[in-house]
């Protein structure tokens, strides 16, 4: 017996870890700094770890409460009902929800590409397909709604991300409208707003008033520092809220989680300070990272270095850990997510040295061809000796 045909499905290539990274290269993990997974550097709020010790004597009960109470809290938040906040493991699971509740097999979604990856994925795991729309490298990856409109093709559901990983570009407000106005009315844009606490633009979710057409994903990995507790959740109009229940997998998050969550919604300095950090680090990055960067609105950089492969793995042997984004399509590019102060300098400086010497390299001014020139002058100047 053998699974069904899962060949269109390219498995998913997380960042690299600190732990794998070390006992690869044989360095100490205190040693390394991580800057490929775009996750808070700053760790959780204080007050969510608190969360994470008081709930864990109650982790052999179902997390029912936690979960009503997370859902009541985000509904009083984004000022909706709270039928229309679906709370999910993870972002992914909320991508997963939409999915199911949605797609009928054959159904297609479209997709950014580059972009994540699990778009597509989910599609395809609940028997739909995707298609994709391009963002363009040499325009900054700009995000319109002629652009994704242009491939569109009547697909169910049509996901846009904003921030936008890996390149950091934003889906503007007017661009959104055009777009949901654009599209058949039989199509659900999911908005994905992973990022959306780092940027300064509105969120899509003030729209649910208006539109049917419309979900807006969001997540507690990035400015809340919770990515190992996998909490994150939707917000979708009042008119088919009702469809979570039908979807929903079973006390799907953890209690421990949802504690956590409920904390770190009330320590707003913390998300602050998370927030002000990144957009310190971008800000560094860009001005003092000796490659091309592209303007980001999320908690990472995109950068065009030549050869990502080798500058990600020569970057590690020194140890910073930066995301090669080959696995995007992108293989001349790193993204570097933003660190502390300290770490975001040290990546910084490693990475200038890196991409000067792979450069060097390619262009056959490197050391090694240097030293292959000197050797056969020599030989030359032998061989006419008498």
């Amino acid at each position: 017996m053998r699974p069904r045909d899962l060949s269109a499905n390219a498995p998913y290539v997380p960042g690299r870890g600190i732990e794998e990274v070390a006992r690869e290269l044989g360095l100490d993990p205190d040693d390394l700094v991580k800057l490929s997974s775009n996750e808070n550097p700053h760790g959780p709020s204080p007050e969510a770890a608190a969360a994470v010790r008081g709930a864990a004597d109650s982790i052999h009960v179902y997390p029912k409460a936690a979960h009503t109470d997370l859902t009541e809290k985000l509904a009083d938040r984004w000022d909706v009902a709270s039928e229309q906040v679906w709370v999910t493991p993870g972002a992914d699971g909320a991508l997963d929800y939409l999915s199911r509740a949605m797609l009928d097999p054959g159904d297609r979604v479209l997709v950014p590409e580059p972009g994540f990856s699990y778009y597509s994925m989910s599609a395809r795991y609940h028997h739909g397909d995707a298609a994709s729309y391009p963002l363009e490298k040499d325009a900054g990856f700009a995000q319109t709604a002629d652009r994704v409109l242009e491939a569109y093709d009547g697909e169910r559901i049509v996901h846009v991300t904003t921030p936008h990983n890996p390149t950091g570009s934003e889906l503007p407000r007017e661009e959104l409208l055009a777009l949901l106005d654009g599209v058949d009315d039989h199509t659900l844009v999911v908005v994905d707003e992973a990022y959306a606490e780092f940027s300064e633009s509105p969120s899509a979710v003030e729209l649910l008033d208006e539109r049917d057409d419309l979900a807006v994903t969001r997540t507690f990995s990035k400015a809340y520092g919770l990515a190992g507790l996998r909490i994150g959740y939707a917000v979708v109009p009042s008119a088919w809220a009702d469809a979570y229940a039908r979807v929903n997998t079973p006390f799907a998050a953890s209690a421990v989680g949802l504690a956590a969550a409920l904390a770190a919604l009330d320590d707003e300095e913390h998300v602050e300070r998370s927030v002000e950090s990144a957009r310190w680090a971008r800000e560094y990055v860009a001005e003092n990272l000796d490659a091309h960067t592209f303007e980001s609105a999320g908690n990472f950089v995109l950068a065009e270095v030549g050869d990502g492969t080798a500058v990600a793995e020569r970057a590690q042997e020194r140890g910073v850990i930066v995301r090669d984004t080959s696995s995007f399509g992108l293989p001349g590019c790193v993204r570097v997510s933003c660190g502390t102060e300290a770490e975001t300098r040290r990546a910084v400086e490693t990475l200038n040295e890196v991409v000067a010497e792979v450069n060097s390299e390619a262009s056959g001014e490197g050391d090694g061809e240097t030293e292959r020139e000197e050797n056969e002058q020599t030989e030359a100047e032998a061989e006419v000796e008498p």
